[in-house]
């Protein structure tokens, strides 16, 4: 049978079961590591937070043996709850990676029941790097396969497509066959949930949590001999008709395994959507070129792509609310001049000044810009008018974070987190990964 008429899961089950770590370009082995120290700082940064501590205590009740790590936490958990914590951890403040094409966040689901299953298993780093870039993805390119309808009716496409990229992480890990391994993406098909509309909420959490969970029970169902459907993903009844449209094959199987999606992940320097990170630089630009008060400007206009405004153009009420706000996002680059995680805490969302100038921002639509672009019009008190236009914001594929910005950033969530002291051992530990005979040293660092 050619692959042309193979199924979507049996195309994904032979590239991830013969895939060879030899055969990974330095490259892509490297952005590996760098999505790995990124997804880490991300949870270290939010140790303390209810979220994560709520979740710790409530999967704590129910857990099997000890036998992972919960990061930041100084407790282990098994496998599965403490993958479902990890992933709440590392996507909780909107500060993780992100594949723009889908706007799907590859680490938070993937990552923590990788982790999770090395330290109870024994795995190298380098098995569990090439875990995650075959997961990452099978994530990214089922993701392709269903956008942007998927996202369009209301899933959550970080927690839908990441429980495919756990179980085909997790099958990888446990050595699963191609038919195996097929079978494993199949059986997430049937858990594979989370919507959008609850992004605001604590149930967004609950979504990510449970793709790291189900993706790795997916895989252990498959290793003990269960079976999913062949069209699991792409059938009449399958996955994606049900939550969107027909699956395009084309988009999971062209250039499988010479043309890696997962080497198209983005790394965030503010703690926010990705899609309001051109906005941050649009303000931050025109805040330096106009040089004047904020209270000289009597109007911000942000034009962007239907997602931008979906996602953004909403009434600030809490945390959450202002990582995904446009008005929020452009009150930041020109009052405070900055956009850091305390800037999108509550004291800043009852920030007065803030509140003030979020009233001056008009959301727009513009169909001519791409993804993650934003045009930024200011309106100056006096009459005059400055504008520019962001295509491609700090952290994007044109202008990726080095080494050296991902360091800072892990040191400064490290801190938030009151990990300091560790910082420099843990970055270390991180980019000798691929060396490590197992994870448990690492993991000892984080706990």
């Amino acid at each position: 049978m050619s692959d042309s008429t193979r199924f979507a899961g049996q195309i994904l089950g032979k590239f991830v079961a013969g895939s060879a770590w030899a055969d990974i370009a330095a490259p892509l082995r490297h952005e590996a590591k760098r999505s790995i120290l990124n997804h880490l700082g991300c949870a270290l940064g939010v140790a303390q937070d209810p979220a994560v501590t709520t979740a710790l205590s409530v999967m704590r009740a129910f857990s099997g043996l000890p036998a992972a790590t919960v990061v930041g936490q100084g407790a282990r958990l098994d496998p599965m709850s403490a993958a479902f914590v990890n992933a709440i951890a590392s996507n909780l403040l909107d500060y993780d990676d992100t594949h723009l094409r889908t706007v799907i966040h590859p680490a938070a689901p993937l990552a923590p029941a990788l982790l999770a299953l090395a330290e109870q298993r024994g795995f190298s780093g380098a098995a569990v790097l090439h875990a995650f870039l075959l997961g990452g993805e099978v994530e990214c390119r089922i993701g392709n396969a269903v956008s942007p309808g998927h996202y369009a009716r209301g899933w959550h496409i970080t927690s839908t497509c990441g429980a495919f990229g756990a179980a085909a992480g997790c099958a990888r890990l446990l050595g699963l066959d191609a038919e195996r391994t097929w079978h494993a993406i199949g059986i997430a098909a049937s858990q594979a949930a989370g919507l959008v509309e609850n992004l605001p909420t604590a149930a967004k959490n609950i979504g990510v949590g449970n793709a790291a969970r189900h993706g790795m029970l997916a895989a252990l169902f498959a290793e003990q001999g269960y079976k999913a459907a062949p069209a699991a993903i792409e059938g009449p009844l399958g996955w994606a008709r049900a939550t969107g449209d027909a699956c395009d094959i084309g988009a999971i199987t062209e250039g499988l395994g010479s043309d890696w999606e997962i080497g198209r992940n983005t790394y965030k320097p503010y703690p926010a959507g990705i899609v309001f990170h051109a906005v941050i630089d649009a303000c931050l630009e025109l805040r330096d070129s106009i040089g004047v008060p904020p209270e000289a400007i009597a109007r911000v206009t942000v034009a962007g792509d239907a997602l931008l405004l979906a996602r953004g153009d909403r009434v600030v009420r809490n945390e959450r609310d202002a990582r995904v706000s446009i008005h929020h996002s452009a009150a930041l680059g020109f009052i405070r001049g900055r956009a850091g995680v305390a800037d999108f805490e509550m004291p800043a969302v009852t920030d007065p000044a803030l509140a003030a100038f979020r009233a001056k921002v008009v959301a727009l639509l513009d169909d001519s810009l791409p993804r993650g672009a934003a045009t930024v019009t200011v309106q100056l008190a006096d009459g005059r008018e400055a504008r520019t236009t962001v295509t491609a914001p700090r952290g994007s594929i044109e202008r990726p974070m080095s080494d050296a910005e991902l360091e800072a950033k892990f040191r400064d969530n490290a801190a938030i987190g009151g990990f300091v002291g560790r910082a420099d051992r843990q970055i270390e530990a991180i980019w000798e990964l691929e060396a490590a005979a197992e994870i448990g040293p690492l993991m000892a660092l984080l706990a």
